[in-house]
């Protein structure tokens, strides 16, 4: 029989591990609950957010509230101005293009290391995604952007976790937001978004045959998609 193995005794002078804190608990699940409220459009663009408001909503005090605006400012979700309270971040015209520029250089190489990394089953897993946001992103009576939004965060997600590079999934963490956070999918016409769709089918391709060049592409051009159609409405919306 295997015994349970004693453990180690700390030695004088380390610290014992500390277990995370009540109010730390409290705001890290506040953090994820408010940047799940604004990336999927419940809390939009430019909407005010009132600490005490959020406190009833979610249920906490507005101590782990005041934390997790902070936090979600240093992200880019959120604005914080002197006088004036948080609100949901926008964007410019010009704001936009330097975010898609910065998009356009990092999620390219993103796909390519995904290429070079993914295994059969990561595979799998980014064609199940790509397969969905087909079944509700297609235009006609099925269609539902909503979610068709979440299923490209989470792909793209998955790519930047794929690509196995802290530095570069660091970079486009705060690029990644803006678009979905103004609900990208909204805006596309027809035509764009059967291009959107029909490039994560490709790039998954790319990434199944392990060609890496091939995937950069695809995502380059994905990108400029996105790009066009994001700051066509902007610049429609600023007049």
């Amino acid at each position: 029989m295997n015994r349970p193995q004693p453990h180690e005794p700390r030695q004088p002078g380390t610290p014992a591990p500390t277990a995370p804190t009540p109010s730390t608990t409290s705001t890290s699940r506040t953090v994820d609950a408010l940047r799940e409220l604004i990336l999927r459009g419940e809390l939009a663009p430019g909407a005010r957010l009132a600490e005490v408001e959020l406190a009833g909503r979610l249920a906490v005090s507005r101590t782990p509230v005041r934390s997790a605006l902070t936090q979600l400012a240093t992200e880019g979700l959120v604005e914080v101005a002197p006088n004036r309270g948080a609100r949901v971040a926008t964007w410019t015209v010009h704001e936009l293009e330097g975010i898609f520029d910065l998009r356009t250089a990092l999620e390219p190489r993103a796909a390519a290391l995904a290429a070079r990394h993914a295994t059969a089953d990561d595979t799998a897993e980014l064609a199940h995604l790509a397969e969905r946001m087909v079944e509700v992103g297609t235009p006609g009576r099925g269609q539902d952007l909503d979610a068709l939004a979440e299923l490209n965060r989470r792909f793209h997600d998955r790519l930047s976790a794929l690509a196995d590079n802290a530095a570069l999934a660091n970079a486009l963490s705060g690029a990644v937001h803006a678009p979905i956070v103004l609900r990208n999918f909204h805006t596309y016409d027809v035509e764009s978004l059967r291009r959107s769709l029909a490039h994560h089918v490709e790039i998954v391709a790319a990434i199944r045959a392990g060609d890496a060049v091939w995937a950069e592409a695809v995502m380059t051009a994905h990108m400029r998609n996105a790009r066009a159609v994001m700051v066509a409405a902007a610049q429609a919306a600023e007049g």
